[in-house]
């Protein structure tokens, strides 16, 4: 998610494995016979074997080309011209469900995971109950959004830190997430907290060797294996160590964003270029030790097939070396 200056199958699936795969994979494998009664499209799956998949967001994939608008189906297709193993549904609260099932269906390229850019402005964390219930409704929306199109979560933004004293505002946060939680169950849907730039959970303004103990011991508070961490590897290198940061959530650790980030120039700047200083071999030493299997999705400036395939070959060795 960006900061608000930018933006085989096998019957027998491990936990992991099913995050991995999304809901619709699983469908595919112990309900084909059901879902061919009810006249249903197979159900789209990514490529099968790989440990890590690429993704870009939606909002990425450009609109129009030449002057032509374009469907969402023919915009989740552009991701998988690409060479990108799916995509991050990032404009959910602009579709319905059904568009979504629908778009995947047709494209034939995997979505999976959903996301509402409304949680700036209506956050589980502000003062007024309305809103709180409004920015759940939003996220519930999401968790539909996601289980149409196969997806196994939602990232969320918890709100801002400015909202209130900091145990006050995590606990309307939890307290509304806690809501959610029976919905996000039902159909198979993890809530992933992304750490982005909103004063919570790290100190803004203080040195760079931070720790992630908050995010950890908000996420444990649940007890609950449908939450867990969407790990920014971009967002908090300014504030601490990608590695260490992942060694730390480990199995919380379930899906990941990157963008490129300059310590030295303490600026955004293009993922694996020149100027981008993130240490990525000790990222994919630490993935390797937490044995992280899951989605890796860029979140950068996009556009056509060309500059998508860029950002997939950034990815690449990003996070494949």
């Amino acid at each position: 998610m960006a900061n608000e200056s930018m933006r085989s199958q096998g019957v027998s699936l491990d936990r992991r494995g099913f995050l991995g795969l999304g809901a619709a994979a699983v469908a595919a494998t112990v309900g084909t016979g059901q879902a061919a009664q009810a006249g249903a499209s197979p159900a789209v799956t990514p490529p099968m074997g790989k440990r890590i998949l690429l993704s870009c967001k939606l909002g990425m994939i450009a609109k129009e080309v030449e002057g032509k608008k374009l469907t969402i189906a023919e915009r989740l297709r552009m991701a998988g011209d690409a060479g990108f193993d799916g995509v991050d549904f990032d404009e959910a609260g602009s579709f319905t469900p059904e568009q979504a099932r629908d778009a995947v269906r047709e494209s034939g390229v995997f979505v999976h995971n959903a996301i509402n850019h409304a949680h700036w402005s209506q956050r589980l964390t502000s003062a007024k109950q309305e809103e709180r219930d409004q920015g759940r409704k939003n996220i519930e929306h999401c968790i539909r959004v996601s289980h149409a199109a196969g997806g196994s979560g939602v990232l969320i933004v918890l709100g801002r830190g400015n909202d209130g004293p900091e145990e006050e505002i995590e606990e309307r946060a939890r307290q509304e997430m806690k809501k959610m939680l029976p919905l996000a169950a039902s159909l198979g849907q993890m809530i992933l907290i992304e750490n982005v730039w909103n004063q919570m959970m790290y100190d803004h303004d203080k040195g760079p060797e931070q720790t992630p103990e908050r995010f950890i011991k908000f996420v444990d508070s649940f007890n609950s294996p449908w939450v867990g961490m969407y790990y920014d590897v971009g967002n908090h290198w300014k504030y601490g160590q990608p590695g260490d940061w992942i060694r730390a959530f480990g199995r919380r650790c379930v899906k990941m964003d990157a963008k490129g980030y300059s310590r030295a120039k303490n600026n955004w700047t293009e993922l694996t270029g020149p100027d981008d200083d993130l240490p990525w071999a000790d990222v994919r030493k630490a993935l390797d030790e937490i044995n992280f299997s899951g989605w890796a999705t860029a979140e950068v400036g996009g556009g056509d097939v060309k500059r998508l395939t860029t950002v997939r070959e950034q990815m690449q060795k990003a996070f494949l070396g």
